[in-house]
């Protein structure tokens, strides 16, 4: 049984990664509201390394009291299984879902200055050059290594890899000119293309983001396949008492319909889950589905490089 003051002392939040990358500032906006919605402090562990599965590994040996949740995404419980041949954790097995926290579209982006003004030039030019041009990802499994290594399969690329503990550093290194191009979520993007020091040349989504109106789609731009989008999610360790499970998918939902969180997450280009859409039904059945979707994709992609 559950202790009937849950919680009495802060919550541990753990993110797979460095501070500053997408799945931190998610963590970030929503932390604050379900806390509030729990009336207890939560408070943001970054456990960075492996794409996210170090983090995750470390976070899914906490006792399942919900004093130790985490956020995973879809490189963490839909693409690992397919590159990690020793991963620790069984995605739909191992935790307890407890709800989708926001999806992610995925962008391809450069270098302000990468030589090409468009989708199809930035292709021709990594197809005749890509070893001689740097590409950067936040670790084996990760959003940005996993649709990144899907993009250079469909396009015949193989650019030069450099790994990061995280997109925030990447994307810091992006901006300043260290690499020249990634793919990523779009809530790690918007600022720096707003800023004007990165450039985008797609969006991996269906139709274009309200929060990037003038980003064309992949399909738009050329490159109809590539259509991917990633999305974070809330996790706890397996066989959480039930009522504190309920506490937190609570703290989740009303994190997700405070004003100020919505704002946020949209404003970044985040897309909110809908009703039925969360809770721990729904994120078991999108994670169950993503390990099936991305398995066959990333081992056709691992065999290109």
């Amino acid at each position: 049984m559950a202790e009937e003051g849950y919680p009495d002392r802060p919550i541990a939040l753990v993110v797979p990664f460095a501070a500053g990358g997408p799945t931190d500032t998610i963590a970030r906006i929503i932390a604050p509201s379900m806390a509030k919605a729990l009336g207890q402090t939560i408070r943001i562990e970054n456990i960075s390394g492996g794409g996210g599965t170090t983090g995750i590994t470390e976070a899914s040996r906490a006792k399942p009291d919900g004093y130790t949740i985490m956020v995973g995404h879809m490189g963490t419980h839909g693409a690992a299984p397919a590159l990690f041949r020793t991963l620790k954790y069984d995605p739909a097995r191992t935790f307890d879902p407890i709800g989708v926290a926001a999806g992610t579209p995925v962008l391809v982006v450069a270098r302000k200055d990468f030589p090409a003004s468009d989708l199809k030039g930035f292709i021709e030019t990594l197809q005749t050059k890509g070893a001689t041009y740097s590409q950067a990802h936040a670790g084996v499994g990760s959003v940005s290594h996993s649709t990144g290594m899907l993009f250079d399969a469909m396009v015949n690329a193989k650019p030069t890899f450099v790994v990061y503990r995280g997109t925030g550093p990447a994307m810091n290194d992006l901006v300043s000119g260290q690499v020249d191009f990634m793919t990523d979520q779009i809530v790690n993007v918007v600022p720096h293309l707003k800023a004007g020091t990165i450039r985008a040349y797609a969006i991996a989504t269906p139709e274009r983001s309200p929060a990037l109106p003038d980003v064309p789609t992949t399909r738009e731009a050329g490159l109809p396949g590539f259509e991917v989008s990633a999305w974070n999610a809330v996790f706890a360790p397996k066989n959480l008492p039930k009522d504190v499970r309920a506490k937190l998918v609570g703290a989740l939902d009303a994190a997700l319909d405070d004003p100020t969180v919505r704002e946020r997450l949209l404003k970044l280009g985040g897309k909110i889950p809908t009703g039925s859409e969360r809770g721990p039904a729904a994120l078991q059945k999108l994670v169950e589905s993503e390990v099936a979707r991305w398995t066959p994709a990333l081992s056709a992609a691992v065999d290109n490089q």
